[in-house]
């Protein structure tokens, strides 16, 4: 049976939107930050769940999660996706993240592997030296090629507000995020190294990640393999579902 709902669980004390698409082995699905569930995978979402039961998840602070007075950390928000797994009864799933979400699905990884199959990381970095210093150096953004443009920004703001509990608190939150991302120090090579799950690495060739770091992961990370999208930018990486999709859908396959 397909089941497709949309629903809450109450976890570490918020209450988590997830959805549930499909049938067939779990594939959980992480957005980018800022991002709506739909904003990131809407495009992908009917192929994905033609073969797959997919649970897309809202992080803390994003559609229709609303943010709570806690630290946000990508310790926390793998934390809570092990939680929604465990409260689904789903003991083991696959899991595929966009920016953040291949942050927090790296998180979970290294931190939750019993509950991890395998991982696709879609522009993921696992140190800030991981990113071009156009995207570190805010003095860069303005003539960054690399940047979203007022139009991706655009798309976010108008999205979460159609969907937020508490639309006002796009700006601020916003401003908590990126704190967020500017403080992460990322993960030590032996961790990288501690990654059981197979793992692919999918990057745009105009990427804020750089190749040459996501190399470096593809040497440290046991079991990974890379994919590099040409002509690509980070913000357009998920509108290339005709590259991804069969990329992504070999990977998962087992084949």
């Amino acid at each position: 049976m397909v089941y497709s709902g949309m629903t809450y669980a109450s976890v570490n004390g918020l209450e988590l939107y997830y959805e549930i698409h499909g049938t067939g082995e779990p594939l959980v699905l992480l957005h980018g930050g800022l991002h709506t569930f739909d904003l990131s995978f809407g495009a992908m979402l009917p192929e994905l769940a033609a073969s797959h039961q997919v649970i897309g998840v809202e992080l803390q602070g994003h559609g229709r999660t609303a943010d709570i007075d806690r630290e946000l950390s990508i310790g926390q928000f793998a934390d809570d996706v092990a939680a929604l797994l465990k409260h689904l009864g789903v003991a083991r799933a696959d899991v595929m993240g966009f920016s953040l979400g291949a942050l927090v699905a790296l998180e979970l990884g290294v931190r939750h592997q019993d509950v991890v199959g395998r991982l696709v990381l879609a522009a993921a970095h696992a140190r800030p030296d991981g990113y071009h210093t156009d995207i570190t150096d805010p003095s860069a953004w303005a003539t960054s090629t690399r940047m979203p443009t007022a139009d991706d920004f655009a798309e976010m703001a108008a999205e979460y507000a159609r969907v937020a509990p508490r639309p006002k608190d796009f700006q601020p939150f916003q401003q908590k995020l990126s704190a967020m991302v500017a403080s992460s120090k990322g993960w030590t090579d032996d961790e990288l190294r501690s990654v059981a799950a197979p793992t692919l690495l999918v990057i745009g060739d105009h990427d804020f990640v750089r190749i040459e770091h996501a190399a470096q992961m593809l040497e440290l990370i046991p079991t990974a393999q890379l994919g590099v999208v040409p002509g690509t930018t980070h913000a357009g990486l998920l509108r290339r579902a005709d590259v991804l999709l069969p990329m992504v859908a070999a990977f998962l396959s087992r084949s």
